[in-house]
């Protein structure tokens, strides 16, 4: 099965809209081998604080609409900043706080999805 161009571009873009805020442990989950999921990809992030949680979902919205001219169909839980989630429709971005995510534990639930981590040039650096 191959990604659409279109899907492509929109999980570099969210990418790099997380990577510009130093969003941590960049997931990218593939469930299109799955039956009967809500979209083809999740990705997957945390940052630090809600201050860092909002500020990664800013940086994703901006860049997708101004690079792909893109909104998200649907944004949850900015209010609180814990646990944000912008629905692209074919990919849904997941923006968490640390400990909301290993509580939540979006990987393991979807344990059948193929997934790719995402080295960032902070953990290159560190190596």
């Amino acid at each position: 099965m191959k990604k659409n161009k279109g899907t492509d571009q929109l999980i570099t873009e969210i990418v790099r809209g997380i990577e510009e805020i130093k969003g941590q442990d960049i997931e990218i989950l593939d469930l299109r081998e799955i039956e009967n999921t809500v979209c083809d990809y999740f990705v997957i992030c945390n940052g630090t604080s809600n201050t860092q949680v909002n500020a990664i979902v800013n940086s994703v919205q901006k860049l997708v609409s101004k690079t792909l001219r893109e909104k998200p169909w649907h944004v949850e839980g900015s209010n609180n900043a814990e646990w944000v989630l912008l629905d692209y429709v074919d990919v849904v971005v997941h923006v968490f706080q640390k400990q909301i995510r290993e509580f939540y534990n979006i990987e393991g639930l979807w344990g059948d999805a193929r997934l790719l981590k995402i080295e960032t040039s902070t953990k290159k650096e560190e190596a």
